[in-house]
């Protein structure tokens, strides 16, 4: 209990540092920055929790305990949720940055495309009533869609002109990250919150695979009381 309310207060302070702390100069952009704060994590959450869902299930394919599966789908739901905030928070950016919430930009566009993706994945899972399929399957599908993952988060923005910072041509260079010389409190302050959704992350999918995995406990247990 002690971890989780210093994880709210860190999450807290890091909250309130992103709308007060001095950010220094950034060309184009100025106030408007402050977004990374959470709109970048946000993206890496969704990045982080594709992967996990991949290697679960690499693993159910391999030991096909159900325990995988649900801890497969669980990451996939986190990173589905993720990715859906870092579309809002980018639009809402865009709002600001290019007077519209949707431009179709490069970097829009593919992780648009990735919310489809997963969200086809849950399609998947909804439409097959068979457990040991549903899971094969659906393991197999995540693994398949994870290898789309670099290519719409990393590579295709940077590979076609865009109006995001780090598109091909931009004169600022790679993206954020690396080529707006950050401030050194805004470059602390970035990693930190890096780090603390990193651990909101592993709180919410802990609880939530621990959850599917009591709730499928006691539906076997209901189950053989009855058949007894």
């Amino acid at each position: 209990m002690l971890w989780k309310i210093l994880l709210g207060l860190y999450i807290a302070i890091i909250t309130a540092l992103a709308f007060v702390i001095p950010i220094g100069f950034i060309p184009g952009l100025g106030e408007r920055a402050r977004i990374i704060f959470l709109h970048v994590p946000s993206a890496w959450l969704s990045v982080i929790a594709f992967f996990v869902s991949m290697l679960y299930g690499i693993r159910y394919l391999r030991s096909k305990n159900i325990y995988d599966d649900i801890k497969s789908v669980s990451s996939a739901e986190i990173g589905f949720l993720f990715c859906f905030i870092t579309t809002v928070t980018g639009s809402i950016w865009a709002k600001f940055n290019w007077g519209s919430f949707w431009n179709w930009d490069p970097r829009e566009t593919s992780i648009f495309v990735l919310l489809l993706i997963y969200g086809a994945y849950f399609v998947l899972r909804s439409a097959i009533e068979v457990e040991e399929r549903k899971a094969t399957l659906s393991a197999v599908y995540s693994v398949i869609a994870f290898v789309t993952v670099p290519f719409f988060i990393f590579i295709m923005p940077r590979i076609m002109p865009g109006l995001h910072p780090g598109s091909k041509g931009d004169p600022e260079g790679a993206g954020p990250v690396v080529t707006f010389k950050m401030d050194p409190n805004m470059r602390i302050l970035f990693f930190a919150s890096l780090l603390g959704f990193t651990l909101v992350y592993l709180w919410i999918f802990n609880l939530r695979s621990k959850s599917e995995i009591l709730k499928l406990k006691i539906e076997n247990k209901i189950y053989q009381e009855v058949q007894n």
